[in-house]
């Protein structure tokens, strides 16, 4: 049984190879504009659900989208995770002021994500 809940899958982040081209598709999926606009990640925010999308070869070892699951405490829910069978693929980071980021795999190898906002 869990002792840290999640507050459910509410970023997924894509690679891409050419932002400019993915941004068009993804603008005209969502249907608004970015909330973020840089060279090395443009982020949609739609129906309360944040869609990012990542460069190929920004640092980012992503190869398939990446669902990210939001929780109060990451250092708590991938300890739980970790314990359970999981493998940590990247260790607890800060990405901006205030937001900490984290990957793992489960048994099968498919990468999932964590965010915590302070």
């Amino acid at each position: 049984m869990s002792t840290s809940s999640t507050q459910g899958i509410l970023t997924v982040l894509h690679p891409v190879s050419d932002l400019a081209r993915a941004k068009a598709v993804y603008q005209a999926l969502l249907g608004v504009e970015p909330q973020a606009d840089s060279p090395y990640y443009v982020g949609f925010e739609a129906a309360g659900q944040q869609i990012g999308l990542v460069p190929s070869g920004v640092g980012q070892d992503m190869d398939s989208p990446v669902a990210y699951w939001h929780v109060a405490d990451i250092d708590a829910k991938l300890a739980e995770v970790t314990a359970a069978g999981a493998k940590v693929k990247e260790a607890p980071r800060e990405v901006s002021p205030g937001r900490r980021v984290a990957t793992f795999t489960d048994p099968d190898g498919n990468v999932l994500g964590l965010i915590q906002d302070s």
